[in-house]
């Protein structure tokens, strides 16, 4: 089968190793030694290649390397593991390859190596260029060696960078993260993501703004031992109240739009020709399979996702019948209903600032769009919070404010 012929596919290779977690971070990630890092690759190549064997009629059109945090491995390690990608599978040769890198295990030579590889983006988790807020979040760097970390990138040869920023943190006011803002738009990256925090049940952060258990924290973790920043870690500051959340939302959309990034999704802005196509892959339903430890995949309309346990992901016998070897792996399917699939297409394709093609949910199910969600689409284009435009459908300005309660309205169930 010729790569014309076949069908686009999008890798997810998850590195579950960090320096230090986060006080927000609910990840499958933990600190390891090296020689765990080193095992952890030779197995994850080991499933890159009997999952290859699977996937024969695909051609990879881009590449996610997420975490955790790669960048605390050896890059030789990254560098294996993009080999053995690239030998498995049908990977497209204009196919976007990013890695996420964090600015405190992130070295010039590390940038080479990956670019060497065939990495060509970066996506730098900043969150905050306030080193007090950086220190309150429990992450392990700061904004000036986020800058040192961005002008290796850009010597290197890396045209295409996401950074990643981070509102409603504890301690922040709408002039820090204006601050932040322009320090950022300063520097021209390719894309910016500006997500909201949200606290997740069992981490530090849950422990004390979720529960009130104030400086509960600081003596005692989530498995009774100390946490790690328990001796020096950060005081608690308020979370900024609904007011001043509602302003950061807002000012982030004018900003970087007054700076040339196109808004192209609820989060995520770029400049033109610079939007995420992994992350539109995810929100326009291209089929995609998550390799590594707790990595979810979507194939055949199923979803599926791989142990979380890493004694049982690296004793996993990948010589055995592959049929047995994936039951180990991810065990039963998931296989989505047709109603559920057509709750997906609107629930993801919605938060593209695009939004949702009628053709395209015919060309899917075979049926109108109009035919299944008609009344829900009219009472919101009333409403104010969907608009149309020919056969496309897509939240207002409004209906982006409030995209959580417009998403669930085409709940079929």
């Amino acid at each position: 089968m010729t790569s014309k012929n076949k069908k686009p596919m999008e890798l997810y290779v998850h590195i579950p190793f960090c320096a230090r977690k986060c006080l927000y971070c609910d990840f499958l990630s933990f600190r390891a030694l090296a020689s765990v890092h080193e095992a952890y690759t030779a197995q994850l190549i080991r499933e890159i290649e009997a999952q290859g064997a699977f996937c024969r009629e695909y051609q990879v059109t881009t590449i996610f390397i997420g975490g955790g945090t790669p960048s605390v491995m050896e890059p030789c390690l990254i560098a294996d593991i993009m080999r053995a990608l690239k030998y498995h599978f049908d990977v497209a040769e204009d196919a976007e390859i990013t890695i996420e890198v964090n600015p405190g295990t992130l070295l010039y030579n590390k940038l080479h190596i990956y670019r060497e590889a065939g990495i060509n983006r970066l996506s730098i988790g900043l969150q905050s260029t306030d080193n007090r807020e950086l220190r309150d979040l429990g992450r392990i760097h700061t904004f000036e060696e986020f800058l040192k970390s961005f002008q290796c990138a850009r010597m290197v040869g890396f045209s295409n960078i996401n950074v990643d920023l981070m509102s409603s943190i504890p301690g922040q006011t709408l002039e820090s993260f204006k601050n932040t803002l322009k320090k950022v738009a300063m520097l021209k990256p390719e894309h910016i993501s500006a997500y909201s925090l949200i606290i997740e049940e069992g981490t530090p952060f849950w422990d004390h703004y979720g529960q009130g258990a104030a400086g509960s924290w600081r003596s005692a973790g989530q498995d009774g031992k100390e946490h790690p920043m328990a001796a020096d870690g950060p005081s608690f500051p308020p979370l900024p109240d609904e007011d001043t959340e509602n302003r950061i939302y807002h000012l982030t959309r004018t900003f970087l739009t007054e700076q040339g990034y196109g808004r192209y999704e609820i989060s995520n802005y770029a400049k033109p020709g610079h939007e995420c196509r992994h992350n539109i892959g995810y929100w326009t339903e291209v089929p995609y399979l998550g390799l590594g430890l707790g990595a979810s995949s979507y194939l055949g309309g199923c979803r599926f996702s791989n142990t979380s346990d890493l004694d049982m992901y690296l004793g996993l016998d990948f010589n055995r019948a592959p049929e047995e070897v994936l039951e180990q792996l991810h065990g039963p399917l998931q296989e989505l209903s047709r109603e559920a699939r057509m709750e997906e297409f609107m629930f993801l394709g919605l938060r593209l600032t695009k939004g949702v093609s009628g053709i395209d949910f015919v060309s899917m199910f075979g049926i109108k769009l109009e035919t299944v969600f008609g009344p829900v689409i009219e009472r919101l284009i009333s409403d104010g919070l969907l608009e149309k435009n020919g056969v496309w459908i897509s939240l207002t300005e409004w209906g982006m404010d409030v995209s959580n309660y417009v998403l669930s309205e085409f709940l079929l169930s």
